[in-house]
Formats: structure tokens, C-alpha cells, sequence
């Protein structure tokens, strides 16, 4: 595996994972933000307020994604799978 293939593959799976948790991981900062608020301003500090709707979008957002999240990564490893021979040189 020559320098520039490995930094084909490992650019390409920076890039994947990216995608991948973006639309998580920005969803749980968007509702972070507003409970965060509504606690400010309501001065409510219960620890489970924060975690129950975080985890609820959460897994609504997965359900609604897994199918483009399946097939963004079947075709990843299909790409790895056929550029195996070129590492192996």
C-alpha cells in the first residue's frame, strides 16, 4: 500500500464517519440547547429533563435515518472491498 492510496482510504473514512454522526450529534445539540433554556428559564434542574428528550429524538432520528445510514455504509465497505487488491501491492 503506497502513502497516497492510504491516504485515499483513511480521508474517505474520516469523511464517511463525518456524514454519518452529523446529523446526530446535531440534533442532540439542538435539543440540548432548548432544554438548557427552558430549565434557565424556568429554573427547573432535574437531571432526567435533559436526557429523556435528547434520547427520544435520538432514536426517533435513527429510526427516520437507518436506511440512508445502511446504505451510505454498504456502499463504503463495497468501495473497501473492491480496493482491496490495490492494498495489498
Amino acid at each position: 500500500m503506497n502513502a497516497a492510496l492510504a491516504t485515499d482510504l483513511l480521508k474517505t473514512l474520516m469523511l464517511e464517519a463525518v456524514t454519518l454522526a452529523t446529523p446526530i450529534l446535531t440534533l442532540a445539540m439542538v435539543i440540548g440547547l432548548g432544554v438548557s433554556l427552558f430549565q434557565s428559564v424556568t429554573s427547573i434542574q432535574e437531571q432526567t429533563l435533559t436526557f429523556v428528550p435528547k434520547a427520544l429524538a435520538i432514536m426517533s432520528l435513527l429510526i427516520i435515518l437507518l436506511p440512508w445510514m445502511l446504505r451510505s455504509l454498504m456502499e463504503f465497505a463495497t468501495a473497501m472491498i473492491t480496493k482491496m487488491p490495490q492494498m495489498a501491492q
